[in-house]
């Protein structure tokens, strides 16, 4: 799950470079914040919602 977070943040990133007409650099800063499991709803407990937050600070060049 943290992967899949890090690769989303990796790919917005990306996305943002390009639009400024920048590359992508190095990471310069990571955290993760939140990391939560909980029940989808009351009527399906065995089915889980899992959210996890991670900020990533890359450098522009």
């Amino acid at each position: 799950m943290q992967e899949e977070a890090t690769r989303e943040a990796r790919t917005a990133a990306q996305k943002f470079a390009t639009d400024s007409q920048s590359t992508l650099g190095n990471i310069r800063k990571a955290s993760q914040g939140q990391f939560s499991i909980s029940d989808r709803d009351r009527n399906n407990p065995h089915i889980k919602n899992v959210r996890v937050v991670v900020t990533v600070e890359y450098y522009l060049k």
